[in-house]
């Protein structure tokens, strides 16, 4: 099981200033674990999910291991009418699907792969604002 806290370093602006975020254990699932941020409330979300598959062995192949985390924040934007605000959540997910036996190298290459991308704002401010693809 994750530890009951979890803190990460965030650069939030992308300029190599780094802010912890923190994270405790808000609710435990099978398979399933919810975290919530100290910004977190009844009215505006801010959470951290993990979830978990574990592998079906098939013939000779040992099977895929899976897991995932979610991120979830509510944040207020502009409605249609300029006048008013909406509440809407922001989310990020993450999937993992690794074929059992891969070594640790493999999978630490995989997941810097995933935050270079995720660092390229060239890249990433093309996909997500102007969803180009």
């Amino acid at each position: 099981m994750l530890d009951g806290t979890i803190t990460i370093s965030v650069d939030v602006a992308n300029d190599a200033n780094l802010v912890d975020a923190v994270f405790t254990r808000q609710d435990e699932f099978q398979n399933r674990s919810k975290y919530k941020s100290a910004n977190h409330s009844l009215i505006s979300r801010d959470t951290l999910d993990f979830y978990r598959t574990y592998p079906k062995k098939s013939g000779n192949f040992n099977g895929t291991a899976k897991s995932s985390l979610k991120f979830t924040r509510d944040r207020t934007v502009n409605g249609v009418d300029a006048t008013t605000e909406v509440v809407a959540p922001e989310i990020v997910e993450i999937s993992f699907s690794l074929p059992v036996g891969i070594t640790n190298a493999n999978l630490v290459e995989l997941r810097q792969r995933v935050v270079a991308l995720l660092d390229d704002d060239s890249i990433m401010d093309r996909l997500n604002e102007g969803l180009e693809v």
